[in-house]
């Protein structure tokens, strides 16, 4: 269970951190955040500088042991010392053994060594002994991704109490209401241009309690990264080309729409070709460049998980990876009917899980109430106790276990518990998936 955040605090070490950690498939970033402080900070792959980029590849040096990460690998691959391991969080979704010099490698075990490795530059920052919490971040949260990242975190000797996952989206969502509120009082859109351009739109329904908020993402793959040609006069054309097509783009996803803020993510942009294209988009709104967004949004997210704020309650990600719905039970309480809550939408469908006891009233079914949170009409999922023995009113208690088992599916294990001393259980127990 979460610990209050203020109880963290008040420990005697007040120099615990929040880590947030990215893990893209091109590039990593690391931000942390001071438990006492609130805005974070990103690690330098080069220090002294802002590039905090650090290259999601391996190295192995021809004929011995030894590996290198980030830069340091593609520098020895480059003048041919090594054999180079690239594309890394592919390697791990295929989960097929990765052959180097003959030898097979488990590719969660590469994947481990690159993230152990890139953690030593934050340790030049702050003790790997202080991380309190760490949230790793990546691009598509598949519940492949989640095993094999709960591998890695278990092979890192941290003593981080909370180490949890979200997606780019999630980390998006929570980056942005830790932002001025001006920034999102309509809508906020990225713009991430690495290998090719892809857009994740941040919407807001303020009509419902939570009010709601979904990430739309759209894929551009006529604007794949160019290689430009060597010729001035030939690389200006392209860079007019590039930026008559992305304006084009943006214009057409723009059109008619309410954007408070643009951010422009990605290496792509670095690239100095995006010129009437940025005049369009800095019209009644506010543009941000960089590239550190994910790994921050990273951090506020772990914040959030520790001690949410009043917006942090008050709002509701529904995600690809969250429970849409509420699910609960109409209970009775002090002689009164009351609604008991279970697992709540916005919670990681991989996450979601909860055991409890009731009482059960009278009959031999339990009736779970389901609310969506997306517009659709509260259903009920009814399962019959079948072979229950037959007891006095309210002289049945029952212990049930539910979890999610996909986003819109969760497994619900009923057990008879019996009544105390008055009636022995019968060790009978239900199993049933119901639809949510």
């Amino acid at each position: 269970m979460l610990q209050d955040r203020m109880e963290i605090l008040g420990k005697k070490n007040n120099k615990k951190v929040v880590v947030g950690y990215d893990l893209g498939k091109n590039f990593a970033q690391i931000s942390y955040c001071r438990m006492e402080e609130t805005e974070p900070e990103t690690v330098s792959a080069v220090t002294g500088t802002e590039q905090y980029n650090i290259p999601t590849v391996l190295c192995k040096r021809k004929g011995v042991g030894q590996w290198y990460y980030g830069k340091e690998a593609l520098k020895f691959a480059r003048e041919e010392e090594g054999i180079l391991v690239e594309d890394l969080l592919t390697l791990v979704e295929r989960g097929e053994d990765v052959i180097v010099e003959g030898e097979a490698f488990d590719p969660a075990a590469l994947l481990t060594l690159f993230v152990k490795r890139s953690l030593a530059l934050l340790n030049l920052r702050v003790s790997l002994n202080q991380i309190e919490a760490f949230m790793f971040t990546v691009e598509d949260l598949t519940p492949r991704m989640v095993n094999v990242l709960g591998k890695v975190a278990a092979q890192l000797s941290l003593k981080a109490e909370h180490i949890c996952f979200q997606s780019h989206m999630e980390s998006f969502y929570a980056y942005t209401l830790h932002q001025n509120k001006e920034l999102w009082k309509n809508d906020v859109i990225i713009f991430e241009y690495d290998t090719q351009l892809k857009s994740l739109w941040f919407k807001c329904n303020t009509r419902t309690t939570p009010k709601v908020v979904m990430i739309e993402q759209k894929e551009y793959p006529q604007m794949e990264r160019r290689v430009w040609k060597e010729d001035e006069d030939a690389r200006g054309r392209q860079m007019e080309e590039l930026d008559q097509l992305f304006g084009g783009l943006a214009g057409h996803a723009l059109e008619g729409q309410m954007v408070s803020t643009v951010f422009l993510l990605g290496d792509g942009f670095k690239e100095g070709w995006a010129k009437e294209s940025l005049k369009f988009l800095c019209r009644n709104r506010r543009v941000f460049q960089g590239n550190n967004l994910y790994s921050k949004g990273a951090c506020y997210g772990m914040m959030e998980r520790l001690n949410p704020g009043r917006e942090w309650k008050e709002y509701v990600y529904l995600g690809a990876d969250k429970l849409k719905a509420n699910i609960g039970m109409r209970a009775l309480r002090r002689g009164e009917d009351s609604y008991y809550a279970i697992l709540d939408a916005g919670s990681n469908w991989y996450e979601a899980a909860t055991d409890f006891d009731v009482i059960l009233e009278s009959g031999n079914t339990v009736e779970f109430v389901i609310t969506p949170m997306t517009g659709g009409k509260v259903e009920n999922r009814t399962i019959t106790l079948a072979g229950l023995p037959e007891r006095p009113r309210s002289a049945t208690r029952l212990g049930i276990h539910i979890e999610m088992t996909a986003v819109n599916q969760a497994e619900v294990t009923i057990e008879d518990m019996g009544f105390g001393e008055l009636f022995a259980s019968s060790g009978k127990a239900w199993s049933q998936t119901i639809m949510v």
